[in-house]
Formats: C-alpha cells, sequence, structure tokens
C-alpha cells in the first residue's frame, strides 16, 4: 500500500495495475472514488502515453489544494464546505484538454474551465449544485505572439490580461488591445463575457475586436471560425464561458493608440460636494469625445474622478474646461504614460511600477484573495440627487467599510455598435454602468456583507433600467437566478445578460451541444424540439411550452 501510494502521491494519476487492485476490493471503496479512477485510467490511454501524469491532481496528490486555490481570486469559495472537483487537469497542449472532454463526457463528470479564476461566483474552479465535476485549467497554455506588421496577435485562452499587454507593449508602444484591466484576469473568461476597458469607447469591447478562434468542442474536435461557423463564432464572443467548448486561443485585431496617454484621478468628499458632481458627471459623461475613458470610484471616503485619455495633458485640460469645469481639473493634476503603463495605473499600482509587473499572477489585485459580493447595473436615466445622497449615505454603514461602487461613461463606440453585432448587447442608451463590490476578510461574517449587498441592489431598484434590470455577465450574480438545463429558468437570468440576444444563444447551444454536456449553473441550455426538421430560431418565439 505505500507503493501504491507513492504512486499517487508522485504522479496525481491511477494506472492500470492500481485500478485493477482497487476492484479487488470493493468494499474499502465508494463508488464515486471507484469512478474516478476510471476517469484517470481513460485519461492515461486516451492520451496514447504516461505524460499526462504530471497534469493531473487529485484529492491523492500533496499538491492539489495549492492548485486549487492557485487562482481561486474569492474566498467565499474556497471554504471547507466547497464543492471541490474529483481531479483539476492543467494541460500542455490541446490534446490533454480533448482528452479530458472525452473522458468526462464517458464517465459523467462536468467540468469546470478555468483561466484566471476571477468568475464572481467561483463557477469556473467549484459549483453550487451537488455534482462530480473536474477542472481544466488552462494556466500552461499562456502563450502569446504578436504581428507588429499585421496588427494582430494571437493568444492562447490560458494567459492573463497582463500577459497580453506587457507582450503588445514589449513590441510596440503605439499598438494596444481594449480588453480590461486587472493583470490577474484571465483573458478566456474575459474575451467569452464581452471584455470591458478603456479603451472600449473608442474601439468597443474586447470580443468587438476578436477575428478569429480556436476552440474544443463536444465532439473533441478542434475548430477556427471557418470549421466552427458564424453562428458558433458569433455566440463565444460574448456569450459568456462553459457553454459552448473550449476556446484554445483567440486571434485579436490590434489597434492604435498614441506613445504617451494621459490619467488623471481627483477625489472630492461630500463636503467638496462629491455628491453634486457625481449628479453633473452622469448627465455629461457618455458625450464626451471617444478618446476618452471616465469613471468614478465612490467609497465613504469619497468620490474619485478618474480619466483615461488618448491624447496628452495640452490637449486633455481644456476639453475637461469645455465639458466639465467643476471638476477643476489643473495641470498637477494629470500624468502622462504609455497605454501598457496607465493598465497599471488604472489598477492602482503607484506611476513608475515597471511593465515586468503586468507579468505577475501572484500579486494580489482589487478583486483577488478576499471574501467578496458583486453585483452590476446600467442607467439610462440620470439618478436624481437625492437619491445618490440616498446611496451615499450606505457607505457608512458598518458592512460597507471597504465596499465600493465603480461607475463606468458609456457612449463612444458603444452607441454606433449594434445590440445583436455579439452577445452582448448593452451597447446605446446606457449612460453608465455601475459595479457594487462588498468585501470582507472572515467567512463567519459572509451574510452580514451579503445582506448589506442586496440592500443597496434593492435600493437602486426604480433608477436603473428595467424590463430587463440588465447585467453584465463578466460580473456574475447567482442571486438573479441558476438552473439545471431549463430553458424557463434559464431565461429569468438569461435576458438579464444577454436581452433579446438570449435566444440565439440557446439556438447555437441546441444545434452545438444538444446534449448539454457543457454546463454549470448559468450556462446556455438547449432545446432538443429544435433540431426537429424545420425548426430555426423563430421557433422558439412560438413554442407554446416556454
Amino acid at each position: 500500500m505505500k507503493a501504491i501510494k507513492k504512486t499517487m502521491d508522485q504522479n496525481g494519476l491511477v494506472f492500470p495495475f492500481l485500478l485493477v487492485f482497487l476492484i479487488s476490493f470493493p468494499w474499502k471503496i465508494t463508488t464515486s472514488a471507484l469512478l474516478s479512477e476510471e476517469f484517470l485510467h481513460c485519461l492515461s490511454l486516451r492520451s496514447g502515453n504516461s505524460s499526462i501524469a504530471k497534469s493531473v491532481y487529485t484529492h491523492h496528490n500533496s499538491s492539489y489544494s495549492s492548485v486549487l486555490n492557485s487562482s481561486a481570486q474569492n474566498f467565499r469559495f474556497t471554504t471547507p464546505s466547497t464543492p471541490t472537483p474529483l481531479a483539476i487537469i492543467t494541460p500542455e497542449h490541446s490534446s490533454q484538454i480533448q482528452a479530458t472532454v472525452y473522458c468526462s463526457k464517458k464517465h459523467g463528470f462536468q467540468v469546470r474551465i478555468r483561466s484566471g479564476g476571477h468568475d464572481f461566483e467561483g463557477l469556473s474552479y467549484t459549483t453550487a449544485y451537488e455534482v462530480p465535476f473536474v477542472v481544466i485549467d488552462l494556466v500552461n497554455l499562456r502563450s502569446v505572439r504578436v504581428d507588429v506588421e499585421e496588427a494582430t496577435a494571437w493568444v492562447e485562452s490560458g494567459a492573463t490580461i497582463g500577459e497580453l499587454y506587457y507582450e503588445i507593449a514589449r513590441r510596440s508602444r503605439t499598438l494596444a488591445f481594449p480588453a480590461g484591466t486587472g493583470n490577474t484576469v484571465g483573458v478566456g473568461g474575459q474575451f467569452s463575457g464581452g471584455g470591458l476597458g478603456v479603451l472600449f469607447r473608442k474601439y468597443g469591447l474586447a470580443s468587438d475586436n476578436v477575428i478569429d478562434a480556436r476552440l474544443v468542442d463536444v465532439k473533441g474536435r478542434i475548430l477556427d471560425r471557418k470549421s466552427m461557423g458564424e453562428d458558433l463564432f458569433w455566440a463565444i464572443r460574448g456569450g459568456g464561458g462553459g457553454s459552448f467548448g473550449i476556446v484554445l486561443a483567440w486571434n485579436l485585431k490590434l489597434v492604435h493608440v498614441p506613445a504617451n496617454v494621459t490619467v488623471f484621478t481627483v477625489t472630492k468628499t461630500l463636503d467638496q460636494n462629491a455628491t453634486k458632481l457625481v449628479h453633473r458627471w452622469q448627465r455629461i459623461a457618455h458625450r464626451f469625445p471617444k478618446e476618452i475613458h471616465l469613471s468614478i470610484g465612490v467609497t465613504r471616503a469619497g468620490a474619485s474622478f478618474r480619466a483615461v485619455f488618448l491624447g496628452s495633458t495640452n490637449e486633455l485640460l481644456p476639453l475637461m474646461e469645455e465639458k466639465f469645469p467643476e471638476l477643476g481639473i489643473v495641470k498637477q493634476d494629470c500624468f502622462e504614460m504609455s497605454w501598457a503603463e496607465s493598465n497599471l495605473y488604472s489598477t492602482q499600482f503607484p506611476i513608475g511600477a515597471p511593465l515586468e509587473t503586468l507579468l505577475n499572477r501572484n500579486r494580489k489585485s482589487i478583486l483577488s484573495k478576499l471574501f467578496f459580493k458583486s453585483k452590476s447595473d446600467y442607467v439610462k436615466q440620470p439618478i436624481p440627487e437625492a437619491a445618490l445622497e440616498g446611496l451615499c449615505s450606505k457607505f457608512y454603514e458598518e458592512e460597507a467599510e471597504s465596499a465600493i461602487m465603480v461607475l463606468v461613461a458609456y457612449g463612444g463606440r458603444m452607441d454606433e455598435i449594434s445590440e445583436s453585432e455579439t452577445p452582448f448587447p448593452h451597447r446605446a442608451g446606457n449612460l453608465y454602468s455601475i459595479m457594487y463590490v462588498v468585501d470582507w476578510e472572515e467567512n463567519a461574517n459572509s451574510e452580514k456583507f451579503m445582506s448589506w449587498m442586496r440592500r443597496v441592489y434593492d435600493y437602486m431598484t426604480p433608477y436603473v433600467s428595467k424590463f430587463p434590470r440588465e447585467v453584465y455577465v463578466n460580473f456574475k450574480d447567482l442571486e438573479i437566478g441558476a438552473s439545471k438545463g431549463s430553458y424557463a429558468q434559464a431565461r429569468i437570468w438569461g435576458v438579464k445578460y444577454f436581452k433579446n440576444n438570449f435566444d440565439r444563444l440557446v439556438y447555437v447551444k441546441t444545434n452545438v451541444d444538444p446534449e448539454n454536456f457543457f454546463r454549470h449553473e448559468q450556462s446556455i441550455p438547449p432545446l432538443p424540439f429544435l433540431l426537429k426538421k424545420g425548426a430555426g430560431r423563430s421557433s422558439l418565439n412560438n413554442h407554446e411550452s416556454l
């Protein structure tokens, strides 16, 4: 038995002789454990050699917990009661992903796909349901190849935003990509949900600038844009992760930026008319030129007005004086730096931090290595000043000591892209988006802080989007609904994320994964009746049982 345990500890994989041994003593092993061993045996056979052994971690492996928690960003999902995977696979090439898909299907396991681990509800590495599952962690698939002459890049899904930005900046100071901020965020999860960043008013979302992709489908095939077809290519660019397959890599259209951009952050307290300034900002920010990204961070300390401008200080100052003189921006507030450096600035790294900081996957980011809960909203009409005062007062409650609310101005390019261009529908008509976050340090206090977040969300109901109340899928929120593959249940949350695009996503899902292998609590469900001869997208609207 010691020799057997040593084999398991070293490899995280049980080979055929061990499987025979375990079957010989069925009373000493549970059914689930036996299934787990059969799954691992399948992996070794399907891979054609034993090289996958070093990429598989089970509970028997001493490194299992550290690998599981290595990119688990929300501590709410690292408690002893959190369901954990039967195995974690860290593939080093696509064939190991294909083997994992095949063996998971054969043995009835669900899969969770993790790139950066920033899923707000932990769905990339755990589950809210009691189901056997494995995690495919893409950490080893993270190459970035930039073609400066063509202004394109291929990036694997396991890369982080920081790694992508660093490689672009290393090759060119005047090329960029309009993805989000947060250097530890995985590109796989962000691109699949849209990808909101500081360049989106100029160039749209990350998903708007994806021109090709490589994906492992439910049959284990590797497909590109041509072979997957335009419907599936449409769905993976904003339809949320974990529903349609496993995207191995993304082909990106890079965009042009000045060699230097200008940033500022100016904080105003309540005594400095912060509420009046926020009230004014929400009426004008979406009308600014598309070259500027405007946001506000609201805490109990006040409101921090922030900007990233594709131009110089000398160009920015007269713009602010014309559009928002009340804020009183002066030259001393402004700093010029490269676009890549501005991403470090936007995530609160000190000015002058080396670009290599973008490569640090272990450094704590703004939303990581904490217990936290987040929600989001879209605002289409200015919120009355009195309502803003009431909202700000909630940040003085005990639970809100480290809470923050982030307002991001829309307009610009977002007003020009159709809601149906990609699954991401939150385009024209939005003044700004809101993300609310509350965090805490002890799991025992979780319900107290979760309750504060619900009270804030309820308070905002009259002032935000309605029918549906819109939510950004990358700010995932299980409190708006979850389902086990039911269309009726899924539509409750689905229209909030995707509006009228939800039914088209269901149509795509039905055609590419009718048995719903790729699924989680908020994945797109299939509708088998659509596979009947002659059924199409329009059938969704006419199906009485829905």
